[in-house]
């Protein structure tokens, strides 16, 4: 094994390692669903490493083959515990489309390859570690257990399932980044404390039979009360939804038969700047393990090998993300001299080019919590910061990411800052002060900003919790005004999304419009993806928005969610007649047919065959004379037009690729 030669710095994989590094039983061993890269953008890494730096060992077991038993003993009995988390994301949305079909290639793993996790890993692992050490506390952590604490619907079998802390047969959870709550939880295990005594620590979730110890508690509907009427977990979310603040987040009890209660505890404080930095401090050895590099290694430290993470919390809001329910509404920044300094390191990497790809977290432009009042007494349980428009006493500042961006612009070495997170446009035109609108269009972007309306339509945006089109309309007029004063021809790319919940035909076609009008055709479109824990999930399974309890339509029909989708890209010929399918069901037939405004022209009835009537109409040739006086007509109105985005292929409206001008065609045309 020539890797263990080059394995020095990392965490023990092997008893080899073990031996080397003079541990003869370790600590914790931490089961993943991951490759092992140890990186400070892999939750595993910063867990680990947290732990070492507390003077605990660890060592890894990267996907173990979940169907032997014996792939989890690979490093022996742990003197306090297991932990496990599934990965970086939910095993599931790994491994699926939205459509569930299976996924190609899986960037966490060696070579890209799938199959090495399970689907729900976090419960298969934690289930494997209980058949072999039964009495070994297991905690499990990650995005996956974090948004599945709960009783939750799950998309991928249609069920409402229970608490993973149940299915996983784990002791624990630490729900949310954990850095504080893993700490606490390893000192008290160490403090000879047994697992089920563990009641205490903020940030986790635990199971009883008793609540006579639980104080100032919410009581949830049961599971087998949420599982018989869905209106009771639309009920049960909300209340979860407002409890996810440290200040004034309450316990949460919810029931299951046998007497047996799922106990949250409210949520640890965020990180402060110094405690971040510490954690960002920390030696990682930022890539993966070594033995990986004979099957090419990582896919996804292409991704952030280059890229600094400034920030974590988000206040946006957004219905269909998960941010709020795992990071908290709460937005934790890293000083400029720890990103700074990190930012060092990667000028002294061999490969690094000059290029900084990004500077952010979650949402970019968010370098401090939203109001002031928010670190004494929490983020208001019945409103937003953001939506559906800004709060009074929302503070709006980008001169502290400014100054950031202008620090590390002026780095030796560093050719370019880009900014690819995702930026709140929203918040960026409550600014009254656009030097950072001016800079950022100036030098922070790589030809083109991705930016996330997700939709046009207000009725959907309303339920997405997005602000109206009406304020996306400014911010695109300001962001072109603003490269022409610059002699810049930069592009916006917009993210935007079908089926999400309240969106019909109707709004769909809307949006097709919208993109017909602004020249624009997307190269990728995301269909709504129901993800655990999300408010935009919960309306999917119930129909209902938990914010108001009242009624929603929701896009669960294949064949209608792939119109939906189909619309968004209308030019697209594989999309034709699922496109023609839905204007005809809509009643939108206007849009059909040789006018500027048609979305696609009508179709020929049979092809052009010589010798054959064109059509069923008796009358020899009447069909085909209105179609090509259509036709002419229709480049007449298209004539000399460009396409607006640069992006998109040339795609006639009845769906047929028309040539590019090239030079060998310019040059057959001419021969001719």
């Amino acid at each position: 094994m020539d890797f263990l030669k080059n394995s020095k710095g990392f965490l023990p994989v092997t008893p080899e390692d073990m031996k080397e590094q003079g541990i003869e039983q370790l600590d914790f061993v931490y089961v993943i669903g991951d490759a092992y890269v140890d990186h400070p953008s892999f939750g595993h890494a910063i867990i680990s490493r947290t732990l070492q730096a507390h003077g605990y060992t660890v060592g890894i077991i990267s996907q173990p083959d979940w169907k032997r038993d014996d792939s989890i003993t690979l490093l022996g009995r742990p003197r306090l515990g297991f932990l496990v988390s599934a990965g970086n994301m939910d095993s599931c949305v790994n491994h699926y489309s939205v459509s569930k079909k299976r996924r190609s290639a899986d960037a966490y793993t060696p070579g890209g390859e799938t199959g090495k996790r399970p689907d729900h890993a976090t419960a298969v692992y934690g289930n494997l570690i209980r058949r072999t050490y039964k009495d070994v506390p297991i905690i499990v952590g990650g995005i996956e257990a974090s948004l599945r604490r709960m009783a939750h619907y799950d998309y991928w079998t249609d069920s409402f399932k229970r608490s993973v802390l149940l299915d996983s047969q784990a002791d624990l959870i630490s729900y949310g980044m954990g850095e504080k709550s893993i700490v606490e939880i390893a000192d008290a295990l160490a403090g000879g404390i047994a697992v089920s005594d563990i009641t205490f620590i903020s940030g986790t979730v635990y199971r009883t039979k008793d609540l006579s110890g639980v104080y100032d508690a919410i009581e949830l509907p049961s599971y087998e009360d949420m599982k018989g009427d869905k209106s009771l977990y639309a009920k049960s979310f909300a209340i979860q939804n407002e409890n996810t603040d440290f200040c004034n987040g309450k316990t949460l009890v919810e029931g299951y038969p046998n007497g047996i209660y799922v106990v949250q505890n409210p949520p640890q404080p965020p990180l402060t700047a110094e405690e971040m930095d510490d954690v960002y401090a920390l030696p990682y050895m930022r890539t993966y393990h070594p033995s990986y590099e004979e099957k090419g290694g990582v896919p996804a430290i292409a991704e952030i090998r280059f890229s600094l993470i400034s920030n974590r919390g988000c206040f946006g809001g957004c219905s269909f993300c998960a941010l709020t329910f795992h990071q908290g509404r709460t937005v934790q920044t890293r000083s400029h001299e720890s990103i700074l300094r990190e930012a060092e390191l990667l000028t002294k990497d061999p490969d690094f080019k000059g290029y900084i790809h990004d500077v952010g977290g979650p949402t970019a432009n968010f370098r401090h919590p939203s109001c002031q009042k928010q670190m004494t007494h929490g983020v208001c349980k019945n409103r937003q910061c953001l939506f559906p428009s800004p709060c009074k006493n929302l503070h709006v500042d980008h001169s502290d990411y400014l100054e950031l961006l202008r620090k590390l612009r002026t780095l030796p070495g560093v050719k370019k800052v880009f900014v690819r997170s995702g930026i709140r446009f929203d918040y960026m035109l409550a600014d009254k002060d656009d030097t950072f609108f001016r800079e950022l269009v100036e030098h922070h972007i790589s030809g083109q900003l991705k930016v996330a309306p997700e939709h046009i339509s207000d009725a959907v945006l309303c339920r997405m919790g997005k602000p109206e089109n009406a304020v996306y309309e400014r911010f695109t007029a300001k962001y072109k005004k603003l490269n022409a004063q610059m002699g810049k021809n930069q592009f916006l790319v917009p993210y935007l999304m079908s089926s999400h919940p309240g969106s019909t035909l109707k709004e769909a076609i809307e949006l097709a419009e919208y993109l017909r009008d602004l020249g624009y055709m997307p190269e990728q479109v995301q269909d709504f993806y129901p993800t655990p824990s999300t408010l935009s999930t919960v309306m999917y399974y119930t129909g209902l928005d938990p914010r108001d309890m009242k009624p929603v339509y929701v896009c669960r029909n294949p064949h209608e969610k792939a119109m939906q989708r189909s619309l968004i890209q209308y030019r697209n010929p594989k999309n034709y007649e699922l496109v023609h399918e839905a204007l005809t069901k809509a009643g939108r037939t206007d849009l059909i047919g040789f006018d500027k405004n048609c979305l696609i022209r009508p179709r020929k009835t049979v092809q052009n065959r010589p010798g054959e009537r064109f059509g069923k109409d008796t009358d020899k040739g009447k069909n085909r004379d209105h179609f090509e006086k259509g036709e002419k007509h229709f480049r007449q109105e298209t004539n000399g037009k460009k396409n607006k985005n640069p992006q998109s292929k040339s795609v006639s409206r009845q769906g047929t690729p028309q040539k590019k001008k090239t030079i060998r065609n310019i040059h057959k045309k001419k021969a001719k």
